[in-house]
Formats: structure tokens, sequence, C-alpha cells
């Protein structure tokens, strides 16, 4: 029995009850949890500990043994999912977004299953990460303070995950993630493909694609979307509209002279004045007043019998922050970077990616990310073809839209109306068809508006 299997788990907060993950009468995932050990190169003799949660896809039978079922297994993707923050654990995606189980929002935090999970058909391990994220830690309370030591970092970590199970290594790899992990998935795909590249003859990660929804990726970009989207929502005046374009000027100067501090500084002002004048409307969803409620998370995670049944040790403190703590103070200078650039580097070389987003995401929704798209494809030349893709209405089988799809060639846009920032907790089941739809290259089943005026066959109208 592997060291790092998840027997059973608290099915509440007080821990009366349990969930078993090992029974012989009910079907249940393999599960595996615990700490990644990385040696420190910044404090030798020290190790930083990365914290996942891995569940294997329903598609596979936990009560047949491995090696019987290894082709199977080794053919189903694996998702890496990573939340952003930067400071945020990747667990509030587990249990409030797309993982197996979720945690109903009262103070009995009855834990239950998810019937739109991400596993369903795919292998998905949830990873705290940087250090000082979640259950991640380290001996000397060392952080990362830039993209290139944090994906270092975590390739390193992912090889220990292989190291103890090697029956996933041939698996097609996804990188996920939403929100600041919008600079870490591509930067961490890099490092892999870099790694790839230098051990030709060692252990290769089946990378394939990545995945990112509602990305913080040009922050210069997404703050004066901001403003704009606050105004036309109607949370600002036109005075204060202008006052802000003031201050965001300032902001551009610092980003511009290469005073990254400063400038998230100005950022994270310029957000919480927006916000401020608006009556502090929720920033991931211009609709709401609150954020996704953590209350339940935190005491759940907190308790001593749900870190033994997940291989923590007590004196570990599960960590939550949103853009906040220490974690985001080591990332600063990172912070406002535009990391642009990776995806297009990506792309160039065939790395399947999907941006996904929530039209009502006021932090780093659609527009931010239609602008970056529009720009990346100019510098590769493919502008034109870009905006001349069909963009597909993808419908409900009442003819309601559950999306806006367009592709062209390894790149995949879908913008999913009547959701914030956190896709898939709004829209759970169009979400997890739209993943599907990309990962196995199944259709987006609707038409294109642009043909419904133009004779096609003889016709008009038309889907695909």
């Amino acid at each position: 029995m592997s060291s790092d299997l998840v027997v059973s788990i608290p099915a509440n907060v007080a821990n009366t009850r349990s969930i078993g993950f090992c029974t012989k009468d009910t079907k249940k995932v393999r599960s595996y949890a615990g700490h990644a050990h990385i040696d420190s190169t910044e404090n030798p003799g020290t190790q930083n500990h990365l914290f996942y949660w891995f569940f294997e896809s329903q598609t596979c039978n936990p009560h047949v043994a491995v090696p019987d079922q290894q082709d199977l297994i080794s053919r189903t993707p694996l998702l890496i999912w990573l939340n952003g923050g930067p400071g945020a654990s990747s667990l509030m995606g587990l249990f409030l977004e797309n993982g197996p189980l979720t945690i109903a929002d009262d103070a009995a935090g009855t834990i239950s299953v998810r019937t739109d999970s991400w596993n369903q058909e795919a292998h998905v391990v949830y990873w705290d990460q940087p250090i000082g994220t979640g259950y991640s830690y380290s001996d000397d309370q060392e952080h990362v303070y830039d993209e290139d030591t944090l994906s270092q970092m975590f390739y390193q970590g992912l090889q220990k995950f292989f190291d103890s199970h090697p029956e996933y290594v041939q698996c097609p790899l996804y990188v996920c993630g939403e929100s600041y992990g919008g600079k870490y998935v591509p930067a961490i795909a890099r490092e892999i493909r870099k790694q790839n590249r230098l051990n030709a003859d060692g252990r290769q990660i089946n990378l394939q694609g990545i995945s990112v929804g509602n990305g913080w990726i040009r922050p210069e970009l997404s703050l004066r979307v901001l403003i704009d989207y606050a105004y036309t929502t109607g949370f600002l005046g036109i005075g204060q509209r202008d006052s802000l374009y003031e201050s965001y000027g300032v902001y551009q100067a610092a980003l511009q002279a290469g005073e990254l501090k400063k400038a998230t500084r100005l950022g994270n002002a310029l957000v919480a004045t927006v916000l401020e004048y608006g009556g502090t409307f929720d920033f991931y969803d211009v609709r709401r007043w609150d954020d996704l409620p953590m209350g339940a998370v935190r005491a759940y995670l907190g308790s001593e019998a749900v870190k033994k049944a997940l291989h923590v040790p007590p004196e570990v403190t599960w960590q939550f922050y949103d853009n906040a703590g220490p974690v985001a103070d080591a990332l600063a200078e990172d912070n406002m970077t535009d990391c642009s650039e990776l995806y297009a580097e990506l792309i160039g070389n065939g790395c399947k990616t999907l941006l996904y987003t929530g039209n009502f995401d006021t932090a780093c929704g659609y527009r931010s990310t239609e602008e970056i798209l529009d720009d990346l494809m100019e510098r590769m030349g493919r502008q034109g073809e870009w905006r001349n893709a069909p963009r597909l209405i993808w419908t409900q089988a009442q003819g309601n839209p559950k999306g806006f799809v367009r592709s062209l060639g390894n790149l995949t846009q879908v913008s999913i109306p009547d959701s914030g920032h956190e896709v898939p907790a709004f829209q759970p089941q169009i979400c997890r068809e739209m993943l599907y739809n990309w990962l196995f290259a199944r259709p987006f089943h609707g038409y294109d508006p642009d043909q419904l005026s133009k004779p096609r066959n003889g016709s008009t109208g038309g889907s695909s």
C-alpha cells in the first residue's frame, strides 16, 4: 500500500462521520495525498514541501490492480489544477469548483460527492504552490520570487510525484489553472518542455497542453479594462472614471520605468479604489457583493483529523491568501509583469491551448483575454486568420448559448455567459463539457452566426 494513499477523510468539520475511499462494496477512485520533498538550493540542508492531492479517473477501476489496467491508466489524461492568488490554495478549487468533493457552506461543513467533477474522465491532481500556499511549506520560511524559480521547484515536485506513482508517467499531461495561474501555467509548461529537451535520454513528461480560465496574463491591460467595465456597468461616475484614469497613468509610468514593486502597489491601490467607489462589489463577479464562501473550507482543512487523513504534519497550518500575505509579497515584482510571450512561445511550438473566461469577471475577464490573443496573433503573423476564424455560438438543446467558441490550429478560446471569475463554480456542467470537448476533440455543437444569412450548399443557416 502506497504511503500517500488516502484511505478515508472526515465527512464534516466535526469529524463525526467519515467517507471511505477504500471499501470492498463501493466503487471509489484511488486517491493519494502528501508532500513532494525538494532539497532547497537557497538554504542547503533544508527542504521545501509541495502538497498534492490526486484523484484517479472514474473510468479506472480501483478494485483492479494497476498492472491489469495500465493501458487504460496511461491513455487517460492527467490534469494538473492550480489556483492563483498569489497564495490561493488549489484545494479551494477542489472543494468549490471542479473536484470530486464539495463542502456545504455552513458550520457543519458536510462533505458530499460532486456530480460535475473533472475526474469523471481524467486523472486530476491539485497542487498547493508555490511554497507558503495551502499545505505547502518550507523548513526555513523560504519563498519564491519569480516564475523561473517557481516552475523549477514545481517541476522537481512533479518528478517526485512520478517517482512514487510511475503508473501515471505516460499519461497525456495538461497543466490547468485560473487567475494568477495565468502566470503559473505557461511558466511550468515551458519548464517541462525545457527539461524534456535537456533530459532527452531520461524520463519524459508527456505534456500535451495548457488550459487557463480568466488568466492574469497582461496586468497593464486588465487594470485598464477593469476601469472601463466598472464604468460601463454603473459602478463608477464619469468623474471617478477620469480620476482613475489619472491614477492608471501613474501606475503605467512606474511599470514602464521598471519599478515593478511600486507598480504592484499602485495597481493594487487602483483596484481597491474602484471597488470602494462601487460599494465594494465582488471583484470576481460584478453581479455579486461577496466572493465564493471560504469559511467551511478553512475550518475543514484546519482540522487535525483532515490533516492526518491527508498525511500532513500536525504542525503545518493550511494557508489561503488572495493576492496578499507572504507569498504575494515575495512575488511583488512578478505580479505586474506581462507573460503573454510565454503563450506565444507555447502556441507557436504546437502546445494545445485553451483560454476561457466568464463574462462577469472584472479582474481578468473576457475583454483582456480577447485583446491579448488578438495581439499575440498579430505578432505571430496570424491575426487575419484569427479574426476571420468562425466564432461559433455553442448552444444548449433549447437553443440558448452555452458559450462562444473560436479555434485556430492548436488554440481554442471560449467565452461563457452567466459566469464570474471561477467558471467551474458558476457553470460546472458547461465548464466540464467545454474541457472534455477540448481534451478529447469532441465537437462544440452550435452554429456560425455569420453563415445564417449566407447561402451554404443551397440553404441558409447551419451548424457545426
